[in-house]
């Protein structure tokens, strides 16, 4: 195991109602203007706009908004968000959605407070977030587990490069969680957002380190559980138990307590990044066609730990005579998973071409030359993968 330092502030109030407590909450950490930053119209159809607006204004609590955030994040909402709040003089960022609105609010949050440009903080030029105004959530939808990360990702509409800030700073200081506003999303959006969570854990679970038998079982269990709930909520999409243990599984699966004193990989995340900027995909769908490819391009580094995978998330019989054979069956198993909600598996179902493949190579690594940790990715590397998974 390695060294590491961990620190998550995070304040969790989950279950039915609490979005009732947004304006405490907000209160109790100090906010006295919010800006309310959220997606569609979703939340004002489903009325939890309302409810949440109703809390702030029962607790005293000043606020303005601003909708409009998009899947996968654009720059161009968060300069307008940097420049609303310095003209209303707003000091906490209310972030109402899905990971897609908790990003753009955190890099809302750390531009406030730069005097630069605040796309230094996704480029590298500032490599850590080390100030931001502070950031609440109020959670729609079970899946990026930014309402309790450090990290902030979003794309630069000018270069369609998508990169990460990251920082303390920008760990939310409260999240309110109440699985019953899950009922209604879409399936897709439901299923990519298990997906995510699950890859979550796959790219903490495969790692060089060795000596992390705590966090094996940690990340087993959480892949586990996804795996069962997944089935119940497809099942019964109004499953309350089902949609909460997801959504806790989600949170657990980016807090990074079961990355700790291992390396993590992240080239598969690094890989898809150009597929939802490529083909507008949901991040959990581009996840789910790349992780299988993936793993058959790479599962040999270490086949002992595939095996493990596979016996132990999937059932699979350990074969001690051929512990390959167990290894890519734990492979296929995960992606018949993929294919039993419904989820693509391959690029091509997305619009995929592979006339694109040079140009998504090239991005990827432009000012980004190093991904992976189990499997150290080269351009060749992403080529080969991006061409399995056609």
């Amino acid at each position: 195991m390695e060294n590491f330092q961990y620190y998550s502030p995070t304040w969790f109030e989950f279950g039915r109602g609490t979005e009732a407590k947004t304006g405490e909450l907000v209160k109790k950490f100090g906010g006295h203007k919010v800006l309310i930053h959220y997606g569609g119209g979703s939340i004002k159809r489903n009325g939890l706009y309302d409810r949440v607006v109703k809390s702030l204004d029962d607790a005293g609590i000043e606020h303005v908004e601003l909708g409009g955030v998009k899947s996968n994040p654009l720059s161009d909402l968060v300069y307008e968000g940097i420049d609303l709040v310095k003209k209303e003089g707003v000091d906490f960022i209310l972030a109402v959605g899905g990971g897609s609105s908790i990003d753009s609010g955190k890099g809302i949050a750390l531009g406030a407070v730069y005097d630069g440009d605040c796309w230094d903080f996704y480029d590298g030029t500032n490599p850590v977030v080390t100030e931001a105004l502070p950031v609440g959530v109020v959670l729609t939808n079970a899946a990026s587990g930014s309402e309790a990360s450090t990290d902030s990702v979003v794309t630069n509409k000018d270069t369609n490069l998508k990169r990460c800030a990251a920082g303390d700073a920008l760990r939310p200081v409260f999240a309110v969680m109440n699985p019953e506003v899950t009922f209604t999303l879409p399936p897709y959006q439901t299923y990519s957002g298990i997906i995510d969570m699950f890859s979550h854990c796959m790219e903490r679970y495969f790692t060089p380190t060795k000596e992390v038998e705590l966090t094996d079982r940690m990340l087993e269990a959480l892949m586990i559980v996804i795996l069962r709930e997944s089935k119940r909520i497809k099942a019964d999409p109004n499953n309350y138990e089902a949609r909460a243990n997801i959504m806790w599984a989600g949170t657990q699966a980016q807090s990074n307590i079961t990355g700790l004193g291992r390396a993590q990989d992240w080239g598969t995340h690094h890989m898809e990044n150009q597929l939802s900027t490529f083909y507008k995909c949901s991040h959990g769908a581009g996840l789910g066609i790349l992780h299988p490819s993936w793993m058959r391009y790479c599962y040999q580094k270490d086949i002992l730990r595939f095996a493990q995978f596979a016996t132990r998330i999937f059932g699979c019989q350990m074969n001690f005579e051929n512990p390959e054979e167990t290894a890519l069956e734990g492979i296929d198993c995960f992606e018949n998973w993929i294919k039993f909600m419904d989820m693509p598996t391959t690029i091509s179902e997305i619009g995929g071409k592979e006339e694109d493949i040079p140009a998504m190579v090239a991005d990827m690594f432009n000012g980004a030359p190093d991904h992976g940790a189990f499997l150290k990715l080269t351009p060749d590397d992403v080529t080969a993968i991006y061409k399995m998974a056609l």
